[in-house]
């Protein structure tokens, strides 16, 4: 008993604030004593300091209360001065200081007798996750992604390209020859509608590859959980919370998964606000326009452009989330973001392995599915002629066409733009199905001739599978050629530039010609458009479930404004910058 006595002789802890805090908690305590109801229900210094936390449930309760008008008003003055003289969220600042409290009488009562080991991760986390260095780190990774995206990936595009274009092609005209279809409509469905299209678009795969490759890696290294926590202080100031970063990153990969995973937040008006916000994050089938355009008008600075319009998502995203925070969304509760930081380690082979087939296989379905849909209905709207059209079925000018008097109906509309022609709107027109189609519609409306439709005559079934194997071996040694390129070492002697494709020529000139001579900037503003336009009919459909039909159809809107807007500013501002 003469040992739990003066145990039980307890000594209330107060934790003494920096002299700034204090300052803030005496004004507003004073403040509260002054209030008989508040005074007789809370403590008022433990009230004060929750207050100045920004607790929304007592703030709720004060503001409820009668006379609480100079209570909130001297919480509003201290709040506004510690914020300036802090710079970052109060209940930060408080926290910390709690923590340090508790840190100094642990140092001052623990006595350890040996030293405390700190883990690498907690070293390495202390710069990861810095409030400073650690978004320049992470948009460094970003930028290393989208290098070894393009470069690595890119001879094995060109491979799968010219396969498509000369075997595959040549193959399916000699058998449909053989049945007697070879000169008929069927041949130009096969070669224009289903081989340009769903082919343009499986010509991306390595591109899949490669960036499903490095997130994986990133993700299983356990980086991608530290990404979360260095972007929940940017979500914060655009009035989210860091668990909102989440569907954020799952938006880079599809817009869908993206939007249905805002269910995992507390309350309903983050769920709006981060839903009308991700589709911002330029999803993976956006990736195929980057790649292409990216190759016909920055061919130097590919990698740079690329990462561009993935960093033009995130600001844009920033801006809208700034405005609708005060506007539409008025701040709510705040609620604390809690994450476990899994340690570093080397990625697992096999999980990496998993992720990134199953993501490119998901890529791939999508291109034998709806793109293959789309292809074919494509094809027939272009073959079968408007009122008023010249032409036969399938032989009629893709212009005179039903989808080319469509488009052309648009295509003022994104005259401003610089790319009015009804080619670049039929696409735009398409990608609200799936963003992969944007690719076939211009390989299918632009017509290009492949090698099958050449005067020259066909090669043979041996010559066909040789530069199927000639070409593969190229493009693995040019793989590895790349690979220092990334870090910009070139090990080997600069090779000249690869001719531009029928493709990449014909949007070149379409679109120089459309912009007075400004081709560079209307392909700049096509990218931005096709990054911040509406998202695909699903990922619409998924907003409606998932937000309702309301914020569906400001989302629908509101996407397509801004892309218009930032377009907009892109080439007309670049034109008179430029002179």
């Amino acid at each position: 008993m003469s040992v739990i006595a003066p145990a039980q002789r307890t000594q209330q802890i107060t934790i003494r604030y920096p002299d700034a805090i204090e300052a803030e908690i005496a004004q507003l305590e004073a403040a509260i004593l002054e209030n008989q109801w508040l005074a007789a229900t809370y403590n008022p210094r433990w009230l004060a300091i929750q207050l100045l936390e920004g607790d929304a449930t007592l703030h709720r309760k004060v503001s409820d209360s009668p006379g609480a008008a100079p209570i909130l008003a001297t919480l509003a003055a201290g709040r506004a001065r510690l914020a300036a003289t802090y710079g970052e969220d109060i209940d930060v600042a408080l926290v910390n200081c709690r923590y340090e409290f508790v840190h100094q009488v642990v140092q001052d009562t623990v006595e350890q007798t040996h030293r405390r080991h700190v883990s690498k991760s907690d070293r390495l986390d202390r710069v990861v996750t810095h409030p400073v260095w650690g978004i320049p780190i992470f948009l460094a990774l970003m930028w290393i992604v989208f290098k070894v995206t393009i470069d690595v990936s890119a001879p094995f595009l060109n491979w799968i390209e010219l396969v498509m274009t000369v075997p595959i092609a040549n193959w399916t005209v000699a058998m449909l020859s053989l049945v007697g279809l070879g000169e008929t409509w069927v041949a130009s469905l096969a070669v224009d509608g289903v081989i340009a299209g769903v082919g343009g678009v499986l010509t991306f795969v390595p591109v899949m590859l490669a960036l499903y490759l490095t997130l994986a890696m990133l993700e299983d290294c356990g980086y991608m959980a530290r990404a979360a926590v260095v972007m929940d202080r940017l979500m914060r100031k655009i009035g989210l919370q860091g668990k909102s970063f989440l569907p954020m990153v799952v938006g880079f990969g599809c817009s869908v998964p993206a939007i249905y995973a805002t269910r995992t937040l507390e309350n309903r008006r983050d769920r709006i606000l981060t839903g009308l916000l991700a589709p911002f994050m330029s999803c993976s089938a956006r990736l195929p326009v980057y790649v292409l355009f990216a190759a016909i008008f920055f061919p130097q600075h590919a990698g740079l452009a690329i990462f561009a319009m993935y960093l033009l998502g995130i600001v844009i995203a920033v801006v809208v989330g700034l405005a609708l925070n005060h506007t539409l969304f008025k701040q709510a509760d705040e609620s604390c973001f809690i994450i476990e930081l899994p340690p570093y380690r080397l990625p697992v082979a096999r999980n990496v392995w998993r992720q990134m087939w199953d993501r490119t296989a998901s890529f791939i379905h999508n291109a034998w599915t709806i793109i293959l849909t789309v292809s074919i209905v494509l094809w027939f709207l272009l073959a079968i002629p408007a009122r008023g059209g010249e032409g036969a079925f399938a032989e009629v000018p893709v212009e005179d066409s039903i989808f080319g008097a469509v488009a052309r109906t648009i295509a003022p509309v994104f005259a401003p733009l610089g790319f009015g022609s009804w080619q670049a709107t039929g696409s735009l027109m398409t990608g609200f199905v799936a963003k992969e189609v944007v690719i076939a519609t211009l390989a299918q409306v632009y017509h290009v001739e492949t090698p099958a439709e050449a005067d020259a005559p066909p090669p043979t079934v041996i010559e066909d599978a040789r530069l199927i194997v000639a070409s593969f071996v190229q493009a693995a040694i040019d793989t590895l050629k790349s690979i220092p390129l990334v870090i910009g070492v070139n090990l080997f002697e600069a090779e000249a530039a690869p001719e531009p494709t029928a493709l990449m020529s014909a949007i070149r000139n379409d679109f120089g010609a459309t912009s007075g001579g400004r081709g560079t900037l209307a392909g700049l503003a096509f990218m931005a458009f096709v990054l911040l336009y509406t998202p695909c009919m699903t990922a619409v459909a998924a907003e409606r479930h998932e937000l309702g039909t309301k914020w569906m159809w400001v989302s629908v809107i509101g996407q397509f404004a801004v892309a218009w807007l930032v377009a907009l500013l892109i080439f007309q501002g670049g034109r008179l910058f430029l002179g």
